[in-house]
């Protein structure tokens, strides 16, 4: 029996005042004059804590993830790039502004972010805000400590407490910044304060000692501590190179410090999907055309 033929008025001892009946192993929730709907679980909890500013927070899902915030305090401020806000309570109020200025704008726009910046807060009532992740994958909440600093991909900021300060990191290693993957412009994040990350697939941590070296495929650095140095190295071997699928050149870490790799970064994704979708045939016109956007 389906939700939409399983209406209120066909269930003995329903009324009109909403109630909840059990149907098989499900419960049904009615309410009044309405159809009925099981009740959905909770999505689990992965992560949950609170900020520098004692905002309180929880990362739920699996693979779609979300952080939600709670405002205890008219204090407590969070920001986010343009559009990133999914849902929040009636009393949150939003603030768009230039998040320091023209400079800031440009450099926001240069790492991949969003030239303005919102601010959230709610001044009169405790209230709830949700940013959830643009595609599958993990999203990481940062304390930062005061002075503290962390690098990332572009296009990894998800939210952070107002304390936090975004700007760009610049790449000084040509070869990193051309075949690295991340290109010579990176995010960095300095604390104090909570900030939020998002990245593609699952997440694997890694402490690298000093001088230690992990060779990783470019795209799969999400983010990684300011002590580690980030470069790149040629493949060994022309048959490696030619015949390995690894390509030329691979991304190096060297520590000391921790790194932080994604397991499916989205142009790897996005390569595989593009592999199944229908292809011109030819300049005759023949085969599929399929327009995105």
């Amino acid at each position: 029996m389906t939700v939409d033929n399983f209406r209120q008025d066909d269930q003995p001892g329903a009324t009109s005042g909403g109630q909840t009946i059990s149907s098989g192993d499900q419960k049904f929730s009615y309410a009044a004059n309405g159809y009925g709907a099981p009740d959905v679980s909770k999505p689990p909890v992965e992560w949950q804590g609170q900020g520098l500013s004692g905002i309180k927070y929880q990362i739920i899902g699996t693979v779609l993830q979300a952080v939600t915030m709670e405002f205890t305090h008219p204090s407590q401020i969070v920001y986010s790039h343009s559009g990133g806000m999914s849902w929040m309570s009636s009393g949150v109020q939003m603030n768009t502004n230039t998040g320091g200025g023209i400079g800031k704008m440009f450099g926001r726009m240069m790492s991949g972010s969003t030239a303005f910046v919102v601010d959230f807060h709610s001044p009169g009532e405790p209230g709830t805000i949700c940013f959830t992740s643009d595609a599958p994958g993990k999203i990481i909440p940062i304390l930062l400590a005061q002075g503290q600093n962390i690098i990332m991909q572009k296009d990894a900021f998800l939210a952070a407490e107002k304390s936090v300060e975004l700007d760009i990191f610049l790449n000084q290693k040509l070869g990193a910044g051309f075949f690295g993957g991340e290109g010579f412009i990176l995010q960095k994040f300095t604390g104090p304060g909570l900030c939020f990350a998002q990245f593609d697939g699952e997440i694997m941590e890694y402490t690298l000692q000093p001088g230690q070296r992990m060779l990783v495929h470019p795209g799969h650095v999400g983010m990684f501590e300011p002590t580690v140095s980030f470069d790149i190295q040629r493949v060994k071997g022309v048959t490696n190179m030619l015949f390995g699928g690894e390509g030329i050149f691979l991304s190096t870490l060297t520590g000391p410090g921790r790194v932080w790799l994604q397991t499916m970064p989205m142009m790897v994704l996005a390569a595989r999907i593009g592999h199944y979708l229908p292809h011109n045939s030819g300049s005759g016109g023949e085969g599929f055309n399929i327009k995105l956007g």
